[in-house]
């Protein structure tokens, strides 16, 4: 369990330091003032390398389990698509591309920097 925390927090850093396979699992949930609106847990299986020696990717995908408040769980199928660059040893850009199968076909773009001190 710890080892997927680990791997968790290093995505989410997009660090380059690591290269190879790993599990990604995620949790997501909608709340509205008190109101429970949903939730999505992702299960992906996923490949990091690096680029060069300032930049890194990944790619993973999987099973996406679905609630909604007053209606029956889903499975649809989802994935993610990212990059992330050094700019300098406390700046670092990345992007990410991300999509989920569905009644309609559903995507987003993120796009941000990390400052670490």
């Amino acid at each position: 369990m710890k080892s997927i925390i680990a791997t968790g927090i290093l995505l989410a850093s997009g660090s380059a330091a690591m290269a190879g396979p790993y599990v990604n699992i995620e949790s997501n949930t909608s709340v509205y003032g008190n109101d429970y609106l949903g939730g999505t847990v992702e299960l992906h299986k996923g490949y990091e390398d690096t680029i060069g020696e300032n930049s890194s990717w990944y790619i993973q995908a999987g099973p996406a389990l679905i609630h909604q408040d007053g209606k029956d769980s889903e499975v649809e199928f989802s994935g993610k698509v990212g990059v992330a660059t050094a700019l300098t040893d406390e700046v670092e850009l990345y992007g990410e591309y991300a999509f989920m199968t569905g009644d309609e076909f559903g995507s987003a773009v993120k796009a941000g920097a990390t400052y670490r001190f």
